[in-house]
């Protein structure tokens, strides 16, 4: 059943990249490890330990002091918000970095719930992960807020986008929307929600995280004033990026400590950040842009994601189709031949998710199985208790490990 890789000029051969992770030569139960797990967290490649290594053993410093390695560290970190400048489209002092994008979007909320109160309303979504619903949520019970959450279609996992056009009034202060939901692989029309949005003068708030290793993320096209992602989904450390426009990230009422700088984005950054995560982040962005050919990194970004892209819908049709073919099993959210994520989800009747995975890590097959933190998705599908089995595909993810998951998901059915 496998075949060779389907050749790109837009990015680099799936072998030369798989050569730069060495997780990927873990071997388990006598199978190469075959890592499906990516929408929870990918593998990392050598050049990112590298430069995290190579700032910790030789630059590691606090910030903004007059001696060598601070100067450095200063100069490591604007580094850095220029790369994510380049990932997202915007601006180097458009960038914060934070714990991850849970953090940033709770600290998010408290600055901007400084100006809000009873009468005001946040949208969210159904179809998104809960770190984009339940800081939303909290600062409604802070602030007396209320919340009005926008449904999605259990046939095809697609977000109800009439149901949103109606919910938005002129009480909407902020609608808090995914990018691309991480348990269906839904993209959502991230820029027509933003134009439905503006008319009533409401700021959008976009949960990227699982849209960034997919997709070219372009925060003017997409219409936002914040959006924010995580670098552990595209290959780098657990850090989280928060974009925001810089007249916002200047203007708002952050909760900070008064001798912290004032300047954007440095304001919205509480205490001494991850300095070697935030290295590894512009590393990861690097090795992305390395996949590639351009005249300049943005545009070797947008080549190598748009091949990256075909090449998962490709392996997402082909495990879709080859699931769908064993009794049993059940597929959730949009078909192959939507816009979509490579991120199937599935149930295997009469079996609970977390069996189905532990009986894959077995055959060296590594999936995620549960909720994974979209509670609200997998309670409307009727899996919050049994849960459901994740599949991901990564850039260093081949058809041949696309069909030893086929054959292992089989192999568990019978």
């Amino acid at each position: 059943m496998s075949t060779p890789e389907a050749p790109s000029d837009a990015v680099s051969p799936v072998e030369e990249i798989r050569a730069r992770f060495p997780a990927l030569e873990r071997r388990q139960g006598g199978h190469t490890v075959a890592y499906f797990d990516g929408p929870g967290g990918t593998q990392v490649p050598r050049s990112v330990v590298r430069d995290m290594s190579d700032y910790l053993l030789h630059h590691n410093a606090n910030c903004h002091w007059a001696f060598g390695t601070s100067i450095e560290t200063d100069a490591a970190l604007l580094t850095a918000r220029e790369a994510l400048a380049d990932f997202v489209g915007g601006d180097p002092f458009e960038i914060a970095f934070g714990a991850n994008m849970t953090s940033l979007t709770f600290h998010l909320g408290r600055t901007l719930g400084r100006a809000w109160g009873p009468g005001d309303e946040i949208v969210v979504t159904e179809l998104d992960h809960h770190a984009n619903i339940d800081p939303w949520r909290a600062l409604a019970r802070e602030r007396g807020l209320s919340v009005q959450a926008v449904p999605f279609r259990l046939d095809d996992g697609q977000l109800d986008m009439d149901a949103l056009e109606q919910v938005l009034s002129v009480k909407t202060r902020l609608l808090a929307i995914g990018a691309a939901s991480n348990a269906l692989g839904t993209i959502n029309d991230v820029a027509r929600a933003a134009r439905l949005a503006r008319e009533h003068g409401t700021l959008v708030f976009v949960d990227a995280v699982h849209y960034a290793p997919h997709a070219l993320v372009d925060v003017a096209a997409l219409g936002c004033d914040f959006l924010a992602c995580s670098t552990y989904k595209f290959y780098g450390p657990h850090v989280g990026v928060l974009w925001g426009r810089q007249a916002l990230l200047e203007s708002l009422d952050v909760p900070k400590v008064e001798p912290a700088p004032e300047e954007a984005p440095s304001r919205f950054e509480t205490g001494t950040q991850n300095h070697e995560g935030i290295v590894g982040a512009a590393a990861a962005v690097d090795f992305l842009a390395s996949l590639g050919e351009g005249p300049d990194r943005r545009a070797r970004l947008a080549r190598v994601q748009e091949g990256l892209h075909a090449r998962g819908q490709r392996l997402t049709e082909r495990l879709w189709s080859g699931l769908g073919a064993i009794p049993g099993v059940t597929l959730y959210g949009p078909p192959p031949t939507a816009e979509r994520t490579p991120t199937v989800v599935f149930t295997l009747e009469g079996q609970a998710s977390e069996d189905v995975a532990r009986a894959l890590n077995s055959l060296g097959l590594f999936v995620s199985h549960g909720d994974f933190y979209a509670t609200t998705v997998a309670r409307r599908l009727g899996h919050g208790e049994d849960g459901l089995v994740r599949a991901g595909c990564a850039c260093y993810t081949t058809t041949a490990e696309v069909d030893r998951l086929i054959e292992g998901v089989a192999a568990t059915a019978r």
